[in-house]
Order: structure tokens, then C-alpha cells, then sequence
């Protein structure tokens, strides 16, 4: 157990400055580029249900299952007090989950814990993995899973350090795109039960600060995670 400690929690050196920029404008394009986003969109789901399962957990709500569907959307189903704290903090999770997961792992990644932080998704995903009720989720699971573990199996450091940058942004940059769209959809009265509905409808406070509170999150987790990832370059006086 030791060793296998030492190996989690061993550092790796930053891979050059070029390839943290490289890496995140590769990112940004994947998210600005609608084909590749649509197809990309369900990485950032699996993050936005996990969100939702994990407050579920903390507040003590019965966890009945997560949904993960070929459109990119999912469902997360709990059951407990329809009004309480722990129904409104559970819902309120989805949304900021990608860009607090992506602040997470960017403090991981810039203190060089990259083996650290796959392994941690390893664990997160294999966690999902028992609460999946659909095969289509378990199958994305298992392949987003297999990724990752051939990544920190078989990938040399660089490219272990290299591809955790690159999703680090992707969670931090695409954690916003989903809340964007979510208002553009409200607008057209095309979301009448999306997390900010429902929690206008749980709390009487408008959807709008929901979503407003979903950007602000995002927006601070962006420019902290930035910094985490920038810190280690910026000149010492």
C-alpha cells in the first residue's frame, strides 16, 4: 500500500509553457467548434450528473440512479424532502460541477499530483458506474474509464501531463458553454424545467440569479484555475 501510495501522490514536472497554451486553445476550439463540441458536450454531462449525485450523497438524499443519453443530456434521480435544503443544494450542483471539478484538477495538476488526479477520476467514474441505470451511461463510463486508465498506465509523463492540462481547460472553458445555452433556451421557452426553473420553483427566487450564480461560479473557477496553471510561470521579483 505504501508504494502504490508513493506512486499516486509522486509529482511530475510541468510540461513548457507552449503546450499549457497549446493545450487549452485546443480545448476552447473543441468547445467553440459546434461538431466537435456536440460530441465532446458528454464529457461535460457525466461531470454535471456526477455534481448532482455527489450533493445527493452529502445531504443525504436516497440516490435512485443516474441517466446518461446519447443527445448529451442525463438525469439524475433522487428521492428525499421535495423542498428541503438538501433538494435545493442537489440541484443547484449540476451546473457549477464541470467548472469546480476542472478548479480541483487544476490545483492538482499545477503542483505537478498528475497521476494523483487520474486515478481520482478513475474513482469518481467507477463510483457513477454503480448508480447508472441506462446501458448507453455505462457504456460512456466504461469508455471514458479505459481512457483514462490507459492514459496513466501506459502514456509517457509528458503525455500524461500534456492531456491533463488539455481537460483541465476543457472543464474550466466548457463548464461555461452549458449555462450560456441554458439561457438562450429559457428565453425561447424551450427549458421549463431545467435546474433553474426547478429551483425558482423550490426557492421563489427567479431562474435568472440561478443562472447568473451558475456564471459567476464558473467565471471565478475559470480565472482561479487560470492562475493555478499560469502561477508556476509568472516571474519571482
Amino acid at each position: 500500500m505504501n508504494a502504490l501510495w508513493n506512486e499516486l501522490t509522486a509529482t511530475q514536472v510541468a510540461p513548457p509553457l507552449w503546450l499549457i497554451v497549446l493545450s487549452g486553445c485546443v480545448a476552447l476550439a473543441v468547445i467553440a467548434y459546434r461538431p466537435s463540441w456536440h460530441v465532446s458536450r458528454g464529457l461535460i454531462t457525466i461531470a454535471h450528473e456526477g455534481g448532482h449525485a455527489l450533493m445527493a450523497v452529502l445531504t443525504r438524499r436516497k440516490l435512485q440512479g443516474i441517466r446518461l443519453h446519447s443527445d448529451t443530456s442525463g438525469v439524475t434521480l433522487t428521492r428525499g424532502n421535495p423542498r428541503g435544503v438538501g433538494m435545493v443544494a442537489t440541484a443547484a450542483a449540476g451546473y457549477v460541477a464541470p467548472s469546480l471539478l476542472g478548479f480541483g484538477a487544476a490545483w492538482l495538476v499545477a503542483d505537478g499530483y498528475i497521476t494523483l488526479l487520474l486515478w481520482a477520476v478513475l474513482l469518481l467514474l467507477a463510483c457513477m458506474l454503480f448508480k447508472i441505470r441506462n446501458l448507453y451511461g455505462a457504456a460512456a463510463l466504461l469508455a471514458v474509464g479505459g481512457a483514462v486508465f490507459t492514459l496513466s498506465w501506459f502514456a509517457p509523463p509528458t503525455a500524461q501531463a500534456v492531456s491533463a492540462y488539455g481537460a483541465v481547460w476543457f472543464l474550466l472553458l466548457g463548464g461555461m458553454r452549458p449555462i450560456l445555452e441554458l439561457q438562450s433556451k429559457r428565453r425561447r421557452g424551450r427549458a421549463p424545467d431545467s435546474d433553474a426553473d426547478q429551483l425558482a420553483r423550490l426557492t421563489r427566487i427567479p431562474g435568472t440569479f440561478w443562472v447568473l450564480l451558475f456564471l459567476l461560479v464558473s467565471a471565478v473557477s475559470l480565472v482561479t484555475g487560470t492562475y493555478l496553471l499560469a502561477v508556476r510561470w509568472i516571474p519571482v521579483a
